[in-house]
């Protein structure tokens, strides 16, 4: 059975209706930026894609960071091992808060993928046995946080500015 994402699509040609609702594969119908009947809000693919990408840049950046500081090395292999709980909880984040729905909204993408990137990371670290220090909780807290929501209020700064 088709996933359903709304009974009504509001295209570029006009409201359409469809009975049982709409399978996923016609979310293409609307353009980005347009809102579903449902307010389910229908964006683009590569801003979905720029997003994640941005996000993942971020936590890359804070393994890669942590571990010079650390002098543990800028080595590939190390740096993916220190990212990778983050990474796995990032990704949980951008599907308990859908970010695919609004990839840029500090609010509703921003702060769930940083959660999930915090929680979701120092739970995989600990399952694995990996450090998880009060104070390392802290710094991961405020430089994930700063980043991945901090990244996305830039944005909407600069989209409203632009907007005017």
């Amino acid at each position: 059975m088709p996933v359903r994402l709304t009974e009504y699509v509001d295209t570029p040609h006009g409201f359409h209706s469809f009975p049982g609702g709409v399978p996923v594969g016609a979310q293409a119908l609307a353009e980005p930026g347009h809102r579903a009947a449902r307010g389910v809000r229908v964006t683009g693919g590569r801003r979905v894609l720029a997003a994640a990408a941005a996000d993942v840049v971020c936590v890359v950046a804070f393994a890669a960071t942590g571990r010079r500081s650390h002098a543990e090395g800028l080595d590939l292999v190390g740096t993916a091992g220190t990212a990778a709980p983050f990474l796995g909880g990032l990704a949980l984040g951008w599907l308990a808060g859908r970010g695919w729905r609004e990839p840029l909204s500090p609010l509703r993408t921003g702060v769930p993928a940083w959660v999930g990137a915090v929680a979701g990371g120092m739970v995989l670290r600990r399952v694995t046995g990996e450090g998880t220090a009060p104070s390392f909780v802290v710094v991961a807290s405020v430089v994930l946080g700063a980043t991945l929501v901090g990244w996305r209020g830039v944005a909407a700064a600069v989209r409203r500015r632009s907007a005017s």
